[in-house]
């Protein structure tokens, strides 16, 4: 604990109070220069304006205070303390307290230096009389949990204390927010991937995580994270005494903020990785549900876990590529019923306030994304309800870019009144709380409790009870797991069984996994246990999962010999199966069988590697393909090595040209004969191609007239052909910017529920005029440089003075770097990023079964396909 003299308290209110002025709306949008060519003078640097945003009908915002950087730095981080002011930090600074200037008033911000050495936070809290803090190390604090306080009651915090020191997470991945947990008696503190698991008391999670990879992974492209295992991001509840720390949850990639609803049910946005843009392992940013012992499946390189796998839980909705940073719910806010019930979510990079508006789905919930604010550039870092005048604050900054105080405030003309809705929980929820009230410990009522609900339909429910049985000692219900008839039921069981019998090698030192192997007794009759499931009378969902139990088992218990009776079976079954005719199906049979030597596996994968219209399932068969060792003929191998060629002209995110690199450099070695065979193929240069799609012929030039009867009539007749849909969604490049059933690019919306938001008619406008409706989230801006340049794309990033502005949707790397001293004006693009004339390549029945695909939700048994 650091106690402050009173003497330096004084310097330092002498030296450094400051009672600053906001000029709120001092500063013009535009600066006209000298003549085109001659130096241009420095400018007073301001936060964008108010006036310039894009809001929410019936919000106003007010721009109260451009942070002086050179003295105040550039702000992330912000809570309220009991008087209504607010507390906020510099990313690589101290702390300041913030005195907000009355309702109908943009003037007056009164900002105090909080005189104590400590800031760089990224989580702030007010609670048990005290400012916990904490940190993520930038230049000078240690990371960890502090707090600090007022020990003679005269408003001045002056006293700080170090609770926790939590190792790792240097940059921006490390410790992040604290919030006060529903029992108004805990703390919960937010930590995302490069924070090293601190020592917990208790752990709601099962904490039987591994890697659990079949085949060997690929690294990131660019070495990022490369050799950091799970478990990733995990929340934590800890005492007000920072003494006890219970491990909530874990395997987020870097969720930097949380918050609870009024039911007490937690909410975290977490991060994607923009560098796996276009790869069947890219996941986008999205809202989680943190249940109790919950698993979010992040893991390095290309390993990171499908939504779908059953041992990580799916998001209650993707938002798309950016980059989270601070969230609230609207609680407590003068806003209409609808947004006070919201999830507000800051994305930086993209610079959106989005509200995501939550309803009860099962044990869990399903949401829609409104975007409420954005701007260009508005690199928002955090968002507070103030109970004090029931306004919203947001702040901008970040990375040393230009910072700034906002506030909103509703003037519209519905009603305000505080909502007195009852938080009581669904019937499923209750449930789902009964079996996480068996998480953590061991308990003789667990097992009966829990098995009733393995075979739940509501995922949530299968995955609490499977983590109960978990904290169980195995010889409790590992019999009944094995006799376990009913085929859900079986998988989940099955799946935790494995789990807490045996460690994955991959995530433990080897020599323990050797002094330590798995039974083979058990591991036999498990796989007898597997084999038993009938495959034929599984539903599509329970077939995923099956197939990654099975992987989970041979990571786990190991590969068995050839002639093992289980192996066999297992093989012949999924030989009999592939290919499925399923997407996502044939990715998870495809590594098995190539784990499992079978004969016939190349030659299948290169037929489905032939046919895929995505570059996302191509890279799933060539990264699998990579490791396969039977079944190889030259013309397989020729073709094999020749996509490479055709992939060089694909495009992806940053570490898109590492992972290609890798997965032929990991392909398995040639023989002497086999390279000079290869040798012309291996030594062709890269394509030429700049797009996957090969140009299509021009067809004829479609109008709406023409085209909405036919479509409307076609449709409802059915006999549509979902696969011909899916690849002519390739075709004319849609994959290549849109992601629609999670793969694709990330450079426009994703489709996946397009059906929600259009009918046909309006759907066939949007693709043959794009610029008549263009989505405000993925619009362009027009810079105008004082220099007489312009630069039309999306602003992607940003980093001091500098804005990084994608200027191709077709290539994301396609970056052009923009100087903010050397703008003129920005203002919204009047042209869609997306090119016209999409559907002219199309014969009338391919514009038909396009539109059957794009409305099918991904189903591919719907009636528009019924024969």
């Amino acid at each position: 604990m650091t106690r402050l003299p009173r003497t330096f308290l004084s310097a330092v209110a002498a030296g450094l109070a400051l009672t600053l002025l906001a000029p709120a709306d001092a500063a013009p949008q535009r600066r006209k220069g000298k003549a085109k060519g001659q130096p241009v003078p420095a400018r007073p640097q301001f936060a964008t304006l108010a006036d310039t945003l894009k809001v929410a009908k019936g919000f106003k915002v007010e721009l109260l205070y451009s942070v002086p950087k050179n003295v105040q730095g550039s702000w992330v981080n912000m809570c309220t303390d009991p008087r209504g002011r607010l507390i906020v930090s510099d990313q690589y600074g101290g702390l300041f307290r913030v005195t907000p200037p009355p309702l109908g008033r943009s003037d007056g911000v009164k900002i105090e230096p909080i005189p104590v050495p400590l800031g760089e936070a990224q989580g702030l809290l007010w609670a048990f009389d005290s400012l916990y803090v904490v940190v993520n190390r930038g230049r000078k604090y240690d990371s960890g949990l502090y707090r600090v306080t007022d020990t003679n009651n005269d408003d001045v915090l002056d006293t700080v204390e170090q609770l926790r020191k939590i190792e790792g997470g240097g940059g921006e991945h490390g410790p992040h927010a604290v919030l006060l947990h529903p029992d108004g008696k805990r703390l919960t503190v937010v930590c995302g991937n490069q924070t090293k698991l601190t020592e917990v008391s208790s752990a709601k999670s099962s904490r039987l995580w591994g890697e659990d990879h079949l085949l060997p992974r690929v690294p990131d492209g660019n070495g990022f994270m490369r050799g950091v295992l799970a478990p990733g991001g995990c929340i934590y509840n800890v005492s007000p005494d920072g003494k006890d720390w219970e491990l909530v949850s874990n395997g987020f990639r870097n969720e930097f903020d949380a918050a609870y609803n009024r039911a007490g049910e937690l909410f975290a946005y977490d991060a994607d990785m923009e560098w796996d843009f276009n790869t069947p392992w890219y996941r986008p940013t999205r809202v989680c549900h943190v249940t109790s012992g919950s698993e979010w499946g992040w893991r390095n390189g290309a390993g990171k876990y499908p939504p779908y796998y059953p041992d990580n839980l799916p998001p209650v909705v993707n938002i798309g590529p950016g980059s989270p940073t601070g969230v609230c719910f609207g609680y407590g806010a003068k806003f209409p019923q609808k947004y006070q019930d919201a999830f507000f979510i800051c994305d930086w990079s993209y610079g959106k306030l989005y509200a995501v508006h939550m309803e009860p789905k099962g044990s869990t919930y399903t949401g829609t994304v409104e975007e409420f604010i954005a701007g260009s550039p508005l690199p928002l870092t955090d968002v507070v309800v103030n109970p004090a005048d029931g306004a919203m604050y947001f702040t901008i900054g970040g990375r040393q870019t230009q910072s700034g105080l906002y506030r909103v405030t509703y003037i519209g003309a519905d009603s305000t009144s505080p909502v007195s809705r009852a938080a009581k929980p669904s019937a499923a929820a209750e449930t789902r709380h009964q079996l996480e009230s068996f998480h953590g410990k061991p308990d003789p009522r667990a097992v009966a409790a829990a098995w009733p609900h393995l075979g739940s339909a509501d995922r949530f429910i299968r995955f609490a009870a499977r983590t109960a049985l978990e904290h169980q000692p195995a010889d409790q219900w590992s019999e009944r797991a094995l006799e376990e008839k009913d085929p859900q039921a079986a998988i989940t069981a099955l799946l935790g069984l494995i789990r807490k019998t045996a460690k994955d090698p991959q995530h433990v030192p080897e020599r323990e996994w050797l002094l330590h192997p798995p039974d083979a007794k058990l591991g036999a009759a498990i796989l007898g246990a597997l084999n038993a499931i009938p495959w034929d009378k599984l539903t599509p969902g329970q077939k995923l999962s099956l197939a990654r139990v099975y992987q989970v088992y041979f990571v786990r218990y190991g590969k068995p010999a050839p002639t093992d009776a289980g192996r066999q079976a297992a093989q012949a079954r999924f030989a009999k199966a592939y290919p499925t005719g399923s997407r996502y199906l044939d990715a998870e049979v495809c590594q098995l069988l190539v784990f499992l030597d079978d004969p016939a596996v190349v030659a299948e994968t290169m037929k489905l590697l032939a046919e895929a219209p995505t570059q996302e399932e191509q890279l799933e068969y060539v990264k699998s393909l990579r490791v396969a060792r039977v079944g190889w003929t030259p013309e397989l191998r020729k073709d094999y090595f020749d996509w490479f060629v055709k992939a060089a002209g694909y495009k992806g995110g940053n570490s898109f040209r590492g992972f290609l690199r890798l997965i032929k450099d990991g392909a398995v070695a040639l023989s002497d004969e086999e390279k000079a065979t290869l040798k012309t193929v291996l030594a062709r240069p890269a394509a030429a191609t700049t797009t996957a799609a090969p140009p299509r012929a021009f067809v004829r030039k479609w109008t709406l007239d023409e085209l909405a009867p036919l479509v409307e009539k076609g449709l409802k007749a059915g006999g549509r052909d979902f696969d011909r849909g899916r690849k002519l969604f390739g075709a004319v490049n849609c994959f290549a910017c849109h992601r629609y059933d999670n793969e694709g690019g990330s450079a426009g919306p994703d489709l996946s529920g397009v059906a929600g938001r259009f009918n046909t008619r309006d759907l066939l406008e949007s693709l043959l005029d794009p610029n008549k409706e263009i989505s405000d989230q993925y619009a362009a801006v027009e810079i105008d440089t004082l220099d007489g340049k312009k630069v039309v794309g999306r602003i992607v990033n940003l980093h001091g003075d500098n804005l990084a502005v994608n200027t191709n949707m077709l290539d994301p790397n396609g970056i052009v770097n923009v100087n903010r001293n050397n703008v003129d004006t920005i203002k919204p693009s009047k042209t869609s990023m997306m090119p016209a004339g999409l559907l002219d390549t199309l014969h009338e029945g391919e514009v038909l079964d396009l539109l059957a695909y794009l409305l099918s939700r991904g189903d591919r048994t719907g009636p528009m396909f019924k024969k």
